[in-house]
């Protein structure tokens, strides 16, 4: 796992959102630096979201990514429920849906990017499409 250094000279509170993006853009960048290309941020449908679609060489890879302050109740990871995979793979799948394509004519995957205290883990292929 990579160690995040703390951001220094920052003052006031940041909300949920604003710290949930922030995680996003940290997460889109560490991709980035491994090779993935951005493909779109935070796609929402009726009944889910994606935090990032990215791709990796012709595989287009759907990427949840989690924050926790620390792992007391669990890993960020492990925050990543069987509820929340069966919502992406709804989300993943309208969105494919609209681009003409599905789980059985495009190669994809499932990653989270999980953030626990300044720890990050990246976990490839986190979950298949039949659940």
């Amino acid at each position: 796992m990579a160690t995040i250094q703390p951001r220094s000279g920052c003052s006031g509170t940041v909300n949920t959102q604003e710290r949930g993006a922030g995680y996003e853009i940290k997460a889109r960048r560490y991709l980035e630096s491994r090779g993935l290309q951005f493909i779109a941020a935070n796609v929402y449908v009726r009944g889910g979201e994606i935090d990032l679609i990215m791709r990796h060489h012709q595989v287009i890879v759907f990427v949840e990514v989690r924050f926790r302050r620390n792992d007391a109740f669990g890993s960020a990871a492990a925050s990543v429920t069987s509820r929340k995979q069966k919502r992406l793979l709804h989300t993943a799948s309208v969105w494919l849906n609209g681009a003409g394509e599905s789980f059985e004519t495009v190669d994809c995957r499932f990653d989270v990017v999980a953030f626990t205290g300044n720890e990050i883990e990246w976990l490839t292929n986190a979950f298949a499409t039949e659940i």
